[in-house]
């Protein structure tokens, strides 16, 4: 079983990310769950969502306390909340900021991840570009399925096109895209630096 927890605040499409994500997986054959967490349901307040994503019957019901994958929304968060609590050691770290890890102080803290397993996108930025609003929700599921192979991107542009008909959709598509292609050059960069390491 893969496990996500996504951070945010309300009114960032939180909830919408983990219910478009489990689509996604069901589109690629798989079963899938997704549920909130809601501290106070105000504008702005933090939000924390989960999804599970198996190849069989998922049973589970409770919080996601050892995610095998964390998404930031919202990086005012991490001065706020442990974001990163209970990431698995071979996990994947994806956060909304133009700004790269080690500005963030997070180098130290992600940097025992898999080389290209934590990375930064400008979400909100991409998000005000093609969608109009800087709603980074859609963006981070374009970005998280070129940090996490079993995600493929068609799958999350159909989930997108379904929640979303229109122009809305197309718009959503296009940023979703945008932050595939940004990630998947982060990523293969990140792999690429450590293998002349090696």
């Amino acid at each position: 079983m893969f496990q996500i927890r996504i951070h945010g605040r309300g009114g960032q499409g939180v909830v919408t990310a983990a219910e478009l994500l489990a689509d996604a997986a069901f589109r690629q054959g798989r079963h899938a769950q997704a549920f909130p967490s809601f501290g106070s349901e105000r504008t702005g307040a933090p939000v924390v969502s989960f999804c599970r994503i198996a190849d069989r019957p998922i049973r589970v019901r409770e919080p996601v306390l050892a995610p095998d994958a964390v998404i930031v929304q919202d990086p005012t968060l991490l001065r706020a909340v442990d974001v990163f609590d209970g990431l698995r050691p071979e996990g994947y770290a994806l956060v909304n900021s133009r700004r790269p890890l080690d500005e963030l102080g997070l180098g130290e803290r992600l940097a025992a991840l898999p080389p290209g397993h934590a990375v930064t996108v400008p979400a909100t930025e991409i998000a005000l570009e093609h969608v109009g609003r800087p709603l980074p929700n859609a963006v981070l599921l374009g970005a998280f399925a070129a940090l996490y192979e079993a995600l493929d991107l068609d799958a999350v542009v159909a989930a997108l096109r379904d929640r979303f008909p229109g122009d809305v959709g197309d718009r959503n598509v296009a940023a979703a895209v945008a932050a595939h292609t940004v990630v998947a050059g982060t990523t293969r960069d990140a792999v690429a630096k450590e293998q002349i390491r090696a």
